[in-house]
C-alpha cells in the first residue's frame, strides 16, 4: 500500500490548454458574496429615500421628509432633504437656542451673570469665539497682548479701569491713548535723569542723585504728574500708565536684561512719545455680545 497521502481533488471548469493547462474554479468566499449583495440592497435603498440620479437638468429628490428651515433674514423655506437644508435647520435651532439665553443676558446685571453659572458659562463660551474672531488679531489668542503695542488684558493694571462698566465703555467707544514726545522740550541729560526716577518708582534703582533730579523734572519741567498724577499712579480717565508698578505696556523694560538697556527703553518713550488707539464696537457687535465680551475681558484677569 502506498505511504503516499490522497491529494484532494481541486475543482477546474473543465477547461484545458495544451493538454495540461487547466482553470481552477475557486468560488468567492460566502461571506464575501453576501456582504456584496447587502451593499446592492443598501445603495438601492438609499437611491430610493435621498436625492441620487441626475435626470435631464433635475435630479431625483428621495422619499425622505421635506425640512422647513427659517433663515437668518426670518424667511421660512421648505425644501426636500439634502444636507444644506439640514445644517440650516440645525442652524435655525441653535438660533433659537441661544436667543433664549441671550435675553436673559440682557436682562441681567453683570453681578447676575456671574453669581448664576449656567449664565456665566454661556457668557465666557459665547465671549471667547466673539474674541479670537474680533480681538485676538491685536490682543492675541491669549490676551497677552504685545509690549508697545497692544494691552496685556491677563495682569491687574488697567489704563482705563477694570471695572464691568469700564470695560464696556471701552468696547463700546474705543479709546486713544496718547503720550507726547519730550525730545524738544527736555534736554537730555532731563530725560536721563527722569528715566532714572521712573524706573526708581518701580523698585530699580542705581543712581539716588539721578533719581533726585529726575524727580524735580517729573513734578516741575516735564509736567509729568499732569498726566500720570503727583504719586505717579496714573490717571485712569485719562488713560495713563501706573509708574509705580512693574507692569510695562509700552517700554519693553521687562525684556531688557541691564539697567542701562531698561533706561534706553524709558528714554526712548519720553522723547518719541507714543500713540495707540483703539477702535469702538458699537456699530459691529450687538448689545448682548458686547456685554459677553465684557464680562470675558473682566474674567480673563479677575477684573477689578
Amino acid at each position: 500500500m502506498s505511504s503516499e497521502k490522497t491529494k484532494p481533488t481541486v475543482q477546474t471548469t473543465g477547461h484545458a490548454w495544451d493538454g495540461d493547462i487547466q482553470e481552477f474554479n475557486n468560488p468567492l468566499p460566502t461571506w464575501w458574496l453576501w456582504t456584496f449583495y447587502a451593499t446592492v440592497v443598501f445603495a438601492i435603498i438609499y437611491w430610493v429615500l435621498f436625492p441620487a440620479w441626475p435626470v435631464g437638468k433635475d435630479y431625483t429628490k428621495g422619499v425622505m421628509n421635506e425640512i422647513t428651515y427659517t433663515t437668518s433674514e426670518g424667511k421660512t423655506k421648505t425644501t426636500h432633504w439634502n444636507t444644506r437644508s439640514l445644517l440650516l435647520k440645525e442652524m435655525q435651532l441653535a438660533r433659537e437656542s441661544q436667543a433664549k439665553y441671550l435675553k436673559d443676558i440682557n436682562a441681567s446685571t453683570f453681578e447676575q451673570i456671574a453669581a448664576d453659572e449656567e449664565k456665566s458659562a454661556f457668557a465666557y463660551s459665547a465671549a471667547k469665539v466673539l474674541f479670537a474672531d474680533n480681538c485676538a488679531a491685536c490682543h492675541q489668542a491669549g490676551g497677552d497682548g504685545v509690549i508697545g503695542y497692544y494691552p496685556n488684558l491677563l495682569d491687574d493694571a488697567w489704563l482705563w479701569g477694570g471695572s464691568f462698566s469700564n470695560i464696556q465703555e471701552t468696547i463700546v467707544k474705543g479709546r486713544m491713548g496718547a503720550m507726547p514726545g519730550f525730545k524738544s522740550r527736555l534736554t537730555e541729560k532731563q530725560i536721563s535723569d527722569v528715566s532714572v526716577y521712573v524706573l526708581s518708582l518701580s523698585g530699580d534703582v542705581t543712581d539716588a542723585s539721578a533719581a533726585k533730579r529726575g524727580k524735580a523734572v517729573f513734578n516741575n519741567d516735564g509736567g509729568c504728574t499732569a498726566c500720570h498724577g503727583a504719586d505717579a499712579k496714573g490717571i485712569i480717565t485719562m488713560g495713563s500708565a501706573n509708574l509705580t508698578d512693574k507692569i510695562w505696556t509700552i517700554a519693553d523694560v521687562t525684556g531688557a536684561d541691564t539697567f542701562d538697556a531698561k533706561k534706553a527703553a524709558v528714554s526712548d518713550l519720553i522723547k518719541n512719545g507714543k500713540s495707540r488707539e483703539m477702535p469702538g464696537w458699537k456699530d459691529r457687535l450687538t448689545a448682548a455680545e458686547i456685554k459677553m465680551l465684557t464680562f470675558y475681558v473682566h474674567q480673563l484677569a479677575g477684573g477689578k
